[in-house]
């Protein structure tokens, strides 16, 4: 079983939320149909970055540390490309 780590991107405030799941398919479609509280006044909201893990420890740990300050750097970095084309 894998865990990701995910990070999605309101199409309404151009936000990012970052999450992790066992199912990432079924997690976006709970966030679009608004059953998430943290996402519910931010849809509709697109999937922009993932990762996996082996087991949920990892994918915790990961999850905690992309929320940091550095975290956020290091996303901004790894999608250069993605926020300024």
């Amino acid at each position: 079983m894998y865990f990701y780590i995910y990070i999605l991107q309101s199409e309404k405030d151009n936000q990012f939320y970052t999450g992790y799941t066992k199912n990432l398919k079924e997690r976006l479609e709970k966030h679009n149909a608004g059953k998430v509280d943290s996402t519910r006044n931010r849809i509709p909201l697109k999937l922009v970055y993932f990762e996996g893990c082996l087991n949920q420890q990892d994918a915790t740990h990961r999850e905690k540390y992309l929320k940091t300050s550095w975290g956020k750097r290091y996303i901004k970095e790894r999608m250069k490309n993605y926020l300024t084309g």
